[in-house]
């Protein structure tokens, strides 16, 4: 009999990928064209702030490793910034969850997001951002979204998500629980 440790628990961690190295790759060449051209100091120091010190940070933040997205026995933890992890992270159980959610936020990037329809009558997620200010903006980045999903969803930027393996771990702990793309 297998240990329960062998169960498919699903996990995706902060990494690089395509678009964080786009992101550096862009920083990094800003920071010399700063550095190198003609600007006044008052204009380099302000580029170098914001593009080499921001450069370093989402660096520092991307290589962090930690947790983005898992799906494990007590439900699905939604993982927070990595510069503000423990107070944007938010674990939701299974009993509060009615779907796990795929979506993808329409504009020029087009960021995949993945995310949990709750029950009703379960409470507000921990942490900042669950709002009336919140709620108007996701409707107004996601208007195709329910508000209560694109609130309890996170970008799937800066790790990777594995649908197929995604969608083994839901049916194995959470078997009424349906993996929907809505697009």
């Amino acid at each position: 009999m297998p240990a329960e440790s062998a169960a498919p628990v699903y996990e995706a961690r902060y990494g690089v990928d395509r678009r964080s190295l786009g992101v550096l790759a862009g920083s990094a060449l800003f920071t010399v064209f700063l550095a190198l051209a003609d600007f006044t100091l008052v204009q380099r120091v302000l580029g170098l702030v914001l593009f080499g010190g921001g450069g370093v940070f989402f660096a520092f933040t991307t290589v962090s490793r930690k947790v983005a997205f898992r799906v494990d026995g007590t439900g699905v933890l939604l993982g927070g910034s990595p510069a503000r992890y423990q107070a944007t992270t938010a674990h939701v159980p299974w009993e509060d969850i009615t779907a796990v959610v795929l979506w993808r936020q329409h504009s020029a990037a087009g960021i995949p997001w993945v995310g949990v329809a709750r029950r009703p009558e379960a409470g507000p997620l921990p942490g900042p951002g669950q709002g009336r200010a919140a709620r108007a903006t996701m409707r107004a980045l996601a208007p195709e979204v329910p508000a209560d999903v694109a609130l309890a969803s996170r970008a799937v930027s800066g790790w990777r998500l594995d649908r197929d393996a995604l969608s083994a771990a839901v049916a194995h702990f959470a078997p009424g629980v349906q993996v929907v793309d809505a697009g």
